[in-house]
């Protein structure tokens, strides 16, 4: 049985992890710090699993106090730069917080299963007893048929050298479709790094992805290695490539074409050896003719493409789904034996879900945390707050403020949730405080400032907000 070491300061986190490991079949040891890791021999464990920030010494010193053992990451994404950094410095793999309980196993048993030490007899209840690579259905959850011609998709798609396209709705689960992609390649062994092109400002999306000189401008102090060189050998996800400003499109069109990189304020080029994956929900083929989107790039791109249903085109799933996120969620807030009323489940079967999977995860979670008793109600669930079809929410079609509407008028029908949302703050955010807009788009303030966050939609800081 595998041994892994959990070195993080937060207890829920590391409580969180440690019961996720144990009941996947693992021998899980725990720490708070790297110097109390110190005591408990490190380099005996198959795997390491640390924060990357720590009191006292960072978390990366675990990989010299052991070694000839892996070393997992754990990092936030404002903390992306210093976690290719610390796979510079030997860490295998790194993991972006918030992850899901499914992308942490799929890390765990791909690190183990490619370092013979700590691969004797991984538990993987998922596997079919190759002892290979993990399948598309052990890193996503989908029994409908939809899911099923993805994963058919994935398999035959993963061991190519060929760039893939993933297309879906936010909170699809793209990001996981990319993971299996990688996760069954032969790059396996080298890095998955994830990107969020709208997370990242648009002066500086380009020193991000291909790196920049000291002096290159006002501010870099020394030389950075970029993204896509740290992706060097594996592969790169590049999430929300829709929001690609014109300049770094170009760029990365010279990747594609080329096989290499020029650092910002570089005269010289060299070669790189990257798998792309790139995931968007907007329609690129639409831009292309708008100009927004390089018509040779997307060409280039989409050479294969992944279609992620919506989970409203998933119906047999929701169930499915909701149980597995219940039983987490219960392991991890120490509730085992909460269930699901038979009036919460046909709510959820009748639910749309715009927010998709992430949606359903977040009431799931929601409810855990309210739930007093072992039963989950629909009240719980609190689906009415977070509501919303593919029409205009009711809330802001009874409205009486004209200005609050203009957005229908200029979308038309084929206007997607996401888009219809990013147009709709934009417009308004100068003249309405955080409560009226959410008010507006009939849901809560919690939910307006995650969809500002992942669609990049900085707030707007007036009096008013």
């Amino acid at each position: 049985m595998p041994r892994i070491l959990i070195v993080e300061d937060e207890d829920i986190i590391r409580s969180a992890v440690r019961k996720l490991l144990q009941h996947a079949g693992y021998e899980v040891s725990d720490a708070s710090s790297v110097e109390e890791a110190e005591t408990l021999e490190p380099d005996q464990f198959d795997l390491i699993i640390s924060d990357l920030r720590l009191p006292g010494a960072a978390g990366t010193e675990l990989i010299n106090l052991a070694p000839d053992t892996p070393v997992l990451i754990m990092t936030s994404y404002a903390s992306l730069r210093s976690a290719v950094d610390s796979m510079k410095m030997g860490a295998v793999e790194y993991i972006a917080k918030p992850f899901d309980h499914d992308e942490m196993l799929a890390a765990v048993e791909n690190i183990l299963a490619r370092n013979p030490a700590g691969a004797d007899q991984p538990q993987k209840p998922s596997d079919s007893g190759s002892g290979e690579q993990p399948d598309p259905a052990s890193i996503m959850f989908g029994q409908c048929e939809p899911m099923q011609r993805v994963f058919t998709l994935i398999r035959k798609v993963a061991p190519t050298e060929t760039t893939v396209l993933i297309q879906g709705e936010s909170g699809t689960g793209k990001e996981l479709a990319a993971r299996a992609l990688h996760l069954l390649s032969p790059r396996a062994a080298k890095p998955l790094i994830s990107v969020n092109c709208a997370a990242i400002p648009e002066s500086l999306i380009e020193s991000e992805l291909f790196g920049h000189e000291k002096g290159a401008f006002t501010g870099a102090v020394s030389a950075r290695t970029g993204l896509i060189e740290a992706a060097d050998g594996g592969s790169l996800f590049l999430d929300e490539i829709g929001e690609l400003p014109a300049e770094a499109q170009a760029r990365l069109l010279r990747v594609l074409q080329e096989g290499e990189i020029r650092k910002v304020g570089s005269t010289q080029s060299r070669k790189v050896n990257v798998r792309m994956i790139a995931a968007t929900h907007r329609n690129l083929k639409a831009m292309t003719a708008t100009g927004e989107f390089r018509e040779d790039l997307y060409y280039r791109l989409n050479v294969m493409q992944v279609r992620i249903p919506p989970l409203r085109d998933r119906k047999g799933d929701i169930l499915g789904l909701a149980r597995r996120f219940l039983q987490q969620q219960a392991e991890k807030m120490g509730k085992p034996n909460l269930s699901l009323s038979p009036q919460a489940m046909q709510a959820m079967e009748r639910h749309r879900w715009p927010g998709n999977v992430r949606e359903l995860e977040n009431a799931i979670e929601r409810a855990t945390i309210l739930c007093e008793g072992d039963i989950i109600t629909p009240d719980l669930l609190d689906l009415e707050l977070e509501a919303g079809d593919e029409h205009i929410p009711e809330s802001l079609v009874a409205g009486n403020n004209e200005q609050s509407r203009a957005p229908d008028a200029d979308s038309g029908s084929d206007l997607s949730l996401e888009d219809y949302f990013q147009h709709f703050v934009l417009e308004n955010q100068d003249r309405m405080s955080e409560t009226e807009l959410a008010q507006k788009l009939g849901i809560s303030r919690k939910s307006l400032w995650e969809r500002r966050q992942r669609l990049g939609i900085p707030r707007k800081k007036t009096s008013g907000s």
